[in-house]
């Protein structure tokens, strides 16, 4: 049950804006990363980049 508690609270993707290889963010945002774990765990991270 927490399981699903936290993966419908927290978001698993996320699009950035990247203008000359830097993301566009507001003076108040940021993008964070954090665990719902006691331990460590291996990650892979997907990045698809779609452009002109």
């Amino acid at each position: 049950m927490p399981a699903h508690l936290r993966a419908a609270l927290t978001a698993v993707s996320l699009s950035i804006p990247v203008v000359e290889g830097r993301p566009v963010l507001g003076t108040w945002q940021g993008v964070y990363l954090f665990e719902h774990r006691t331990a460590p765990h291996r990650r892979r991270v997907a990045l698809h980049v779609v452009g002109e």
